[in-house]
C-alpha cells in the first residue's frame, strides 16, 4: 500500500515497484491531481479515501507493507488541523487499522533531514514538528510492527512540485529571469537524485530485516554535502542561462541548517550506493523536465 503515490517521490516509487511485479494499493483523494501517474492507474488497486472508509479498504486487501510518502508541508497560510490530520493522525489510522488485520505488517515512513534532533530549523516549523511527533508514535508502534524510517536528505529530480526550490530554480534559469536574489549559498546540503532514493527504498523492501518487529532507520543521501551555491552555479551552467545570480542579497533563514549530510552506512551495508553523480542527476532532471 502506498500513500502519496500522486506526489513527487511516490510517483517515482510506483513506477519502479510495478516493474518489480508487486501488487500495489494506492490511496488518494477523488480530487487528487494524477498527472504523474495517470498512465499507471489501471495497473493498481486505487481507492479514494474521501469516498470509501479506510477500514473497509484495509479489510478488502491483504496488506504486507505500507509505504507512507504522503505529506503536508504547510506552505502558505498554515492550517494546523490539516497538518496534524495529514502528517500524524492519517498515517496512524492506516497503521493501527492494518494491525487489526495483519499482525506482521511493515510500515516504511518517509522522513526529512529537517527534523534531525540536532537541528532547530525555523523554515516550515509546523511540518517539521509534525514529522518529529509522528516518528515518536512510530517508535511506540515498533513494539508490535516492523517500522522503517527513511530519513531523506535534499531530494531532487523530474516531476517535482513547482513551488519547491529546485523546480523554481530551473524555471527561473530556463526562462532567463533577469536576476535572482539569493542567500550567500554557504549552507551545505546532501543533494540526492530521486532515482537513487527509489533504489534505496527498493533494497530496503527486499531486505530480510523487514520481517523483524522493531525500529530501523536509514539516512538516505549520497553521504557528501556540497554548498547550495555550488549546486545553483552548476544548474546555471547546464541550462546556459543568462540569469544574474545575486548571492548574498538575501539573509539566511533563522536557525538555518548550515550542514546536513547522510550517514548512509546502513544503506551501504545492504548493497546500496548512489548511481548518479550530481552532474548526471542535474542533466537528467533538465532533460526530462523539458519534455513534461
Amino acid at each position: 500500500l502506498i500513500t502519496g503515490a500522486t506526489g513527487f517521490l511516490g510517483s517515482h516509487l510506483l513506477q519502479v515497484l510495478l516493474k518489480e511485479k508487486l501488487e500495489i494499493i494506492v490511496l488518494k483523494r477523488s480530487f487528487s491531481n494524477t498527472w504523474r501517474i495517470q498512465s499507471l492507474l489501471n495497473k493498481v488497486n486505487c481507492y479514494n479515501i474521501d469516498q470509501i472508509p479506510l477500514e473497509k479498504i484495509i479489510q478488502e486487501q491483504h496488506i504486507d507493507i505500507i509505504i507512507h510518502t504522503a505529506t503536508n508541508y504547510g506552505r502558505g497560510q498554515v492550517n494546523y488541523k490539516s497538518i496534524i490530520d495529514d502528517n500524524i493522525l492519517y498515517p496512524i489510522r492506516i497503521l493501527e487499522s492494518s494491525l487489526n488485520f495483519y499482525p506482521n505488517i511493515c510500515f516504511i515512513n518517509t522522513d526529512t533531514f529537517f527534523s534531525k534532533p540536532q537541528f532547530f530549523y525555523a523554515y516550515l516549523p509546523h511540518y517539521t514538528l509534525s514529522k518529529a511527533q509522528f516518528l515518536s508514535w512510530l517508535k511506540l508502534f515498533s513494539e508490535q510492527a516492523s517500522i522503517v524510517n527513511m530519513r531523506l536528505e535534499h531530494v531532487y529530480g523530474p516531476a517535482d512540485s513547482h513551488d519547491k526550490f529546485v523546480p523554481r530554480l530551473i524555471s527561473n534559469l530556463q526562462n532567463n529571469t533577469q536576476s535572482l536574489d539569493l542567500t550567500n549559498g554557504e549552507q551545505k546540503r546532501d543533494f540526492i537524485f530521486v532515482e537513487d532514493v527509489v533504489h534505496a527504498f527498493l533494497l530496503v523492501l527486499k531486505n530480510d530485516s523487514l520481517k523483524n518487529i522493531g525500529f530501523k532507520e536509514y539516512e538516505v543521501g549520497t553521504g557528501t554535502a556540497i554548498s547550495v551555491k555550488k549546486f545553483i552555479t552548476k544548474m546555471k551552467r547546464f541550462t546556459s542561462s543568462t540569469t544574474t545570480l545575486n548571492f548574498g542579497k538575501l539573509p539566511q533563514r533563522e536557525n538555518e541548517i548550515m550542514h546536513s549530510q547522510a550517514n548512509n552506512r546502513s544503506l551501504i551495508e545492504i548493497g546500496w550506493k548512489p548511481q548518479y553523480s550530481m552532474e548526471q542527476g542535474i542533466q537528467k532532471t533538465l532533460a526530462i523536465s523539458q519534455s513534461i
